[in-house]
C-alpha cells in the first residue's frame, strides 16, 4: 500500500508526532489500549479490522503501515481500494482491509495527538494461508522388485506438515518424500499425501502405484463329467498386466470352439466349457497364462466319475487286473500249506 503526496503542514505534524514518540518512548501505557491486541491473525482472503480507541480530546489521528500513510482523519492517502475507514468518531478510529494477502502482513500504527501529546498504538497483522499441495508425483507403474520414489510438495503459512499414508498399512512417512525399496505386489494401490497447518481442513491428494508381476495360477482342479452332460474346467491366474490364456489338450492347442466346447475368457480367469461331453473329451488339459513379464501353466483332468481319486489316475479295470495278477502267488502259497 502506498501513500499519496502530503501537504507540508500535515507532514510536519506527523513528523513531529513520530519524533516525540521516538524520544519519549514508543509504547503508551497498556491500560489505555487493552482493546487492541498485539497481534491480529486472519486467513488469506478474509477481511482484517484494525481498531484504535480514542477520546474526544484527540485533535489529529492517522493510520500508518510501516512508512506508508493510510488515513489521516477522514482523508484517505492509500491508493489501495481494499483499505477503507469504517469508524471515525470521538471514541474509535478504525480501518478495514478486505481480501487480505500475505503482502499485507506486517506492523500497523495508530498515531494520534491528544492534549498536545503524540501517542501511538501498535498492532502486527499476521496473515495465514491454508496448506495446499502444489506438486505431487504422477501415478506410476513399475515392475515388482523396483524402487519407487514419490514426492509431495506443499505450501502454507504457518509451514505445513506433510505425511504419507497407505490405505492398508496406515501412516508410512512424515515428510515430503516417500521411498519404497524392492516394492512387492501387496504394496500396490493408492498412496495418500496429506498436508496440514491447522488453518483449514487438510489438503489431500493421491498417487496410485501399479506393481506389475507375472501370472500365478491359483485355482485349478480335476473335474468329473458325465457323457452327454455339460462340464467346465476353470483356470484362475493373478497377474498385472492381466494374463492372456491358452488351453491345450495333451500337446494340441485348442483354438476357437467346436459344437461341443468353447473357451470363455474373463478378467482373471478362463473357462473351458463343454456343452455335450463325449468320450473324446476325457483326458489331460493344460491352462497356460502369460503376460509380458512371464508365464505359468497348470494341468487338470476331465474324467469319468470315480476314475480319479486323491488326484491320482486309476480305473475299475486297473483294479481288477491288479487282483488277477496276485492270484498265481496266492495259489503257490496255498499249495505249500
Amino acid at each position: 500500500m502506498t501513500a499519496k503526496m502530503s501537504s507540508p503542514l500535515l507532514l510536519n505534524l506527523l513528523t513531529g508526532m513520530l519524533f516525540a514518540v521516538l524520544t519519549k518512548g514508543l509504547l503508551v501505557q497498556a491500560a489505555e489500549f487493552t482493546h487492541l491486541p498485539d497481534n491480529i491473525t486472519v486467513c488469506q482472503g478474509e477481511s482484517a479490522i484494525l481498531r484504535c480507541n480514542i477520546d474526544d480530546e484527540v485533535t489529529h489521528k492517522a493510520w500508518l503501515n510501516r512508512s506508508n500513510i493510510l488515513f489521516t482523519g477522514n482523508d484517505k492517502w492509500s491508493l489501495d481500494s481494499r483499505v477503507t475507514l469504517i469508524n471515525n468518531n470521538k471514541s474509535e478510529f478504525s480501518i478495514q482491509i478486505d481480501r487480505v494477502t500475505v503482502y499485507d502482513e506486517g506492523p500497523y500504527t495508530c498515531s494520534f495527538q491528544a492534549r498536545n501529546e503524540p501517542r501511538t498504538a501498535h498492532v502486527y497483522l499476521i496473515v495465514q494461508v491454508p496448506a495446499r499441495i502444489v506438486n505431487i508425483s504422477k501415478d506410476v507403474s513399475v515392475n515388482e522388485g523396483s524402487n519407487v520414489n514419490l514426492f509431495c510438495l506443499a505450501v502454507g503459512r504457518p509451514e505445513p506438515t506433510v505425511t504419507w499414508r497407505h490405505f492398508r498399512y496406515g501412516l508410512l512417512n512424515e515428510g515430503e518424500f516417500l521411498d519404497i525399496t524392492d516394492i512387492k505386489r501387496q504394496q500396490a494401490e493408492e498412496y495418500e499425501c496429506i498436508t496440514n497447518n491447522g488453518v483449514s481442513a487438510p489438503d489431500i491428494r493421491r498417487v496410485r502405484i501399479t506393481v506389475n508381476y507375472p501370472p500365478v495360477i491359483t485355482d485349478v482342479k480335476n473335474m468329473p463329467a458325465h457323457l452327454g452332460k455339460s462340464a467346465i474346467l476353470r483356470c484362475e491366474a493373478m497377474s498385472v498386466p492381466t494374463a492372456n490364456f491358452e488351453w491345450y489338450k495333451d500337446d494340441k492347442r485348442l483354438v476357437g470352439q467346436d459344437s461341443n466346447f468353447k473357451i470363455q475368457n474373463e478378467k482373471t480367469r478362463s473357462l473351458l466349457v463343454f456343452t455335450n461331453v463325449t468320450a473324446k473329451h476325457f483326458g489331460n488339459y493344460t491352462c497356460f497364462a502369460s503376460n509380458r513379464l512371464g508365464s505359468s501353466n497348470s494341468s487338470m483332468l476331465l474324467f469319468r466319475p470315480g476314475a480319479v481319486r486323491g488326484g491320482a489316475a486309476s480305473s475299475g479295470l486297473g483294479a481288477s487286473v491288479g487282483v488277477w495278477f496276485l492270484w498265481p502267488a496266492l495259489l503257490i502259497l496255498l499249495m505249500k500249506i
